[in-house]
């Protein structure tokens, strides 16, 4: 089973989560502030539950040392704050999920298991020989895990290349808003769709201007075809 990291000031919600999570078979180490989970010489975790009220420091600062400490480690804010700015923010930092509390904890276990199950994922139907997706001069390599433009690596986090991954299978077509959010993240995915559009905005600055991600109002995205 996975290690999980929960990050979480509330030693009720801290031991129930923990106890929670051991008793389905993963191993769990958990946390009472942001710094003790930046220790480097800690093995990094499969999926980390974060709060961002933390006694010590910011959330959010805390996600962006952990997503840099651990770039394929899943991360997933569960936190009382409803703010939009404050989803924007934390996502940005890094976080790939975004839940808000209270949350059922049959929910917060779906997620965790759709979160898990796509992070070792096997390349979706329609990958070219050898499990990569070519589009112009990007290459997206599904076994790999890595996406290069004109032979150079561009890094991408663990749901940016998802998503990057969506878009490339369909190049030149729309993909709904409804099939990424349920394809990428959880197809019971309910949290603020401000997670799709930070994500996109993140592969735009990475990606650069070809080929685009062109957005369909109403609709979706659609990875544009070179030439097209």
């Amino acid at each position: 089973m996975a290690q999980l990291w929960v990050v979480e000031d509330d030693e009720t919600i801290r031991g129930v989560l923990a106890s929670r999570f051991e008793a389905e078979g993963h191993r769990v180490r958990a946390f009472a502030d942001g710094t003790s989970s930046l220790d480097r010489s800690l093995p990094g975790p499969d999926l980390v539950l974060l709060d961002l009220g933390l006694p010590d420091l910011e959330g959010a600062e805390v996600c962006r040392r952990l997503r840099i400490g651990h770039p394929d480690s899943v991360i997933v804010v569960l936190t009382a704050r409803a703010d939009e700015m404050d989803v924007v923010v934390a996502l940005e930092a890094g976080a790939d999920d975004y839940l808000v509390k209270p949350v059922r904890y049959t929910e917060l276990a779906a997620r965790v298991r759709a979160h898990l199950r796509r992070a070792g994922a096997p390349p979706p139907e329609g990958a070219g020989r050898g499990g990569r997706l070519a589009v112009g001069d990007l290459t997206v390599d599904l076994a790999a895990r890595t996406v290069t433009r004109a032979g150079a690596e561009v890094p991408l986090r663990a749901k940016e290349f998802d998503l990057l991954a969506r878009l490339a299978s369909e190049a030149g077509a729309v993909v709904t808003r409804e099939a990424l959010m349920s394809d990428v993240w959880d197809e019971h995915w309910s949290g603020s769709t401000k997670t799709l559009d930070v994500h996109i905005a993140a592969l735009r600055r990475k990606l650069g201007a070809t080929p685009a991600i062109a957005t369909v109002r109403g609709h979706g995205y659609r990875l544009e075809r070179p030439g097209s």
